[in-house]
């Protein structure tokens, strides 16, 4: 049995590092990171950044051979090895390649066959020219709405080399498309809270770590794994969580962490650790919501102030409306934490200053709109919202927020030529000819025609007949891989742009070999929310193989369409740097700064500091609206917090109701419907981004029989006779995967846990509902939405049986070349 968890493979490499960054002068009286001796040491190899963090390329004879951290990184990633082999791993996509039947008989042959990795090699030229001549045929045969920009996934960071907005200025330039908005990540959770707070708010800065440090008294991590999840952001990293932690655990400040797993957050504070059952955090919300409301430890003064519509929710939470009163003997009965210790909750948040911090999986699962909703009627009742230390915050587990923003420019970065200016974010806007939720593009594949409520309006779901995709790897991270088989084969074209073989290039028509972040130039800041940096992403090897990069080769698709010049602007890739780059510098100049000229910056070799202003540091979330709800008010109608909608009322939607309500999932742990015994938590895993690794050496360092790990607890091993090591089968009526067995106490009883980003390996691939050989959990999760307001997907909703794998192995294939 294993004790301890996912620590053994993370904390223990990883050094916390303590105490302040050397900083010094550099150019035009800005500071430079690093201008001792370590970085004139690791000056001798090229600086670049990446999702998990600034570092620098060490190369001998042309080769990378090292990816050394940056000395100004708090916490370097112990992935940094894995991103490296990425370059050079088996699985890289080499050349320009061709599914045989879509080649030699045209679009919509043998979709059977996609997956089966029969491939033909051909030049460049014959590429562009097939996928140029593809995107015509599909225009004029069925109209610009049957084209899907896809793209949807963690692309790398960097300026210019977005490949998602590059296929989108390629499509716009050329025509039209269907477009998809917003994501996988807070697909509920970004629909709901405008109603709600009025602002998307996931993505939003949270009261900093060193307030928390200073005046929280209570830290409650509900769903939220810092330790976990900050070790990428979705610009370069900067792992400020990783000090923000310590800040608080060198303070003293108590904590609870809130999940089926005991994390690594949960072990570096030794937090108390509460597991209720895993999609029933609302139920157990509402219960001391109600023990708030019986002993009277609510904020009624906050609530007539700050809030509307609590009057309308409270005859709910007693029961006066449905009968049911959300007592804590209600709520432990769903949850599985005793009704005493929910009544202590209730005491212990009100008599201390309490920081909610919550995560993004408790909104992956069916009716996923109402865990935001209703942590933040609980942090109202509470009335700390706006103080220093308490409230809540949605994002301290990602990407380092609560890191304190730093004064800097924003870098500018190319666009998609659509002539839309996009305020805030950009993965929100309508674009295209039409526009669908981005988790429904099965249900669109297999419904051609259907009208779907989607927030408060119709969208009437288009003919797709080719989806092309660059920088994400949907054979991952999308739900129920065999209802996406069975969708995938409406399909009569899907291309490609990815550097290694994942699925999803395994399941196109056409591939392109795209570059690595590593073979090209680009510019990016460190830090989503401290930005505390610029740095120059520096190509530290040449592409390796036929590797092109996404701009060059959507240049040469737009050339080839007759819209070359107005693809490229006639700039080159440093053309388009420097351009971003003396963007920033003007609008530093405005903030009273002055960075250094471009050519300075670029042979510095370093990133480039701003600063940091001590008010900067003290941020706290809500603290303007607090001090002046009027001149400050919120982005609802109200201005105020609004925990009944009128507008969400007006959409009549019996699958989200007005206030935040306990709705039974189609499945769950104890629940009326459920046909399997344990719930799956498909959480982030610890040594990869998703999918991103799992293609390197990397997984051998945590890979059980050369399978995904399946976590379980003794009392749930023992009661199937299996034994750490083991390979078992784990399966529901959606799917089926193979899994190394990690016994462990960290986990709950009744859940186990398989990370998501698995890549997806069919012993069969002709065979919808063949077993997968390597695990990826999505052949179990739901494809559901989560209601019809917000038509997020439901990662988190599984439930699934174990059992030993009898017979002989079949062998992991989705990591060398296809056949």
């Amino acid at each position: 049995m294993t004790s301890t968890s996912n620590s053994s493979l993370t904390l223990s490499k990883r050094s916390f590092l303590k105490g302040s960054l050397a900083t010094g002068l550099g150019f035009a009286g800005l500071p430079l990171f690093g201008r001792g001796a370590a970085a004139q040491a690791a000056s001798k190899g090229v600086v670049s950044g990446c999702h998990w963090g600034v570092f620098y390329g060490m190369v001998e004879d042309g080769r990378a051979v090292e990816f050394k951290p940056w000395e100004g990184d708090p916490a370097p990633s112990p992935q940094l090895p894995g991103v490296l082999d990425s370059l050079y791993s088996e699985s890289r996509i080499r050349y320009p390649m061709v599914r045989r039947a879509w080649l030699e008989q045209g679009p919509g042959a043998d979709p059977d066959g996609r997956g089966s990795g029969d491939f033909v090699r051909v030049s460049w030229e014959k590429a562009i020219e097939l996928v140029a001549g593809e995107i015509t045929r599909v225009r004029e045969t069925y109209g610009h709405p049957a084209v899907f920009a896809g793209s949807y996934g963690w692309k790398s960071p960097g300026k210019l080399h977005n490949c998602q907005t590059l296929l989108r200025r390629m499509l716009n330039l050329t025509g039209s498309y269907t477009n998809s908005v917003g994501d996988y990540s807070t697909g509920a959770a970004q629909v709901i809270l405008p109603y709600v707070s009025g602002s998307i708010e996931v993505y939003e800065q949270c009261t900093t770590w060193d307030n928390l440090a200073e005046n929280c008294e209570l830290m409650v991590f509900w769903g939220a794994n810092p330790l976990n999840n900050s070790e990428i952001c979705w610009q370069v990293a900067d792992h400020g969580s990783f000090r923000g932690v310590d800040q608080i655990k060198e303070a003293g400040v108590e904590s609870i962490c809130i999940d089926p797993v005991r994390t690594e957050t949960a072990q570096h504070l030794d937090s108390e650790w509460i597991a209720p059952a895993p999609q029933t955090d609302v139920a157990m919300m509402l219960g001391i919501m109600y023990a708030l409301q019986d002993e009277g430890l609510h904020d009624q003064a906050f609530l007539d102030r700050y809030t509307v519509g609590f009057d309308k929710f409270l005859p709910y939470l007693l029961g006066d409306t449905d009968g049911t009163p959300k007592t804590p003997e209600w709520a432990a009965e769903i949850c599985g934490v005793p009704a005493d210790k929910l009544r202590d909750l209730a005491r212990r948040f009100s008599s201390k200053r309490t920081m909610l911090a919550l995560g993004y999986s408790t909104q992956r699962q069916h009716h996923g709109e109402q865990i935001h909703w209703a942590l933040i009627t609980l942090a109202s009742m509470l009335g700390q919202i706006g103080l220093p230390g308490g409230g809540y915050g949605l994002s301290y587990h990602y990407a380092s927020g609560g890191s304190p923003t730093h004064t800097t420019p924003i870098l500018k970065a190319v666009d998609d030529a659509s002539g839309v200016k996009v305020e805030g974010a950009a993965w929100l806007a309508a674009s295209g000819a039409v526009s669908i939720p981005v988790s429904r593009l099965v249900e669109t594949l297999l419904n051609p025609g259907k009208v779907m409520q989607f927030n408060g309006h119709e969208v009437e779901l288009p003919e797709i007949k080719l989806a092309y995709w660059a920088g994400g790897n949907p054979f991952s991270h999308h739900q129920d891989r065999n209802e996406m088989l069975r969708a995938w084969r409406q399909l009569d074209t899907f291309i490609v742009h990815d550097f290694q073989w994942t699925a999803s290039a395994r399941h196109a028509d056409i591939v392109l070999p795209a570059t690595t972040s590593y073979e090209r130039n680009d510019i990016e800041q460190v830090g989503d929310y401290a930005l505390s940096h610029i740095v120059p992403m520096k190509k530290i090897v040449e592409p390796v193989f036929e590797a092109r990069s996404d701009y060059d080769i959507f240049a040469d698709i737009a050339d080839k369409l007759g819209r070359g010049y107005e693809f490229t602007q006639g700039l080159s890739e440093m053309d388009w740097i420097r351009g971003f780059y003396e963007a920033a510098k003007v609008e530093a100049r405005a903030k009273g700064m002055e960075m250094p000229v471009f050519d300075a910056f670029w042979d510095s070799n370093k990133p480039l500091a701003f600063p940091l202003a001590e008010a900067q540091k003290d941020f706290v979330r809500h603290a303007d609206f607090r001090a002046d709800p009027l001149l400050n008010a919120l982005g609802t109608a109200s201005g105020k917090f609004e925990l009944y909608s009128t507008a969400i009322e007006k959409y009549g939607y019996d699958d989200c109701p007005p206030h935040a309500s306990w709705m039974e999932p189609i499945e769950r742990l104890g629940g009326p419907t459920t046909l399997y015994p344990l719930a799956v938590a498909s959480n982030h895993p610890d040594l990869r981004l998703h999918s991103q690794l799992c293609g390197t050496k990397i997984r051998e360092t945590y890979a059980v029989q050369g399978r995904e790990p399946c976590w379980m607890h003794p009392e749930d091993a023992e009661a199937r006779g299996l034994s750490d090591g083991e390979v078992v089968r784990v399966f529901n009526q959606r799917g089926q995967i193979l899994a190394g067995l990690v016994i462990t106490d960290v986990i709950r009883p009744g859940v186990i846990r398989v990370s998501e980003g698995g890549w997806f390996d069919p012993v069969e691939p002709r065979k919808i509902g063949s077993l997968c050989a390597y695990g990826d959990i999505n052949n179990l999760t739901t494809g559901v939405a989560t209601s019809r307001l917000a038509q997020a997907n439901c990662g988190q909703t599984a439930m699934a049986e174990v059992e030993r794998f009898e017979g002989p192995l079949p062998p992991v294939t989705v990591f060398s070349q296809p056949a």
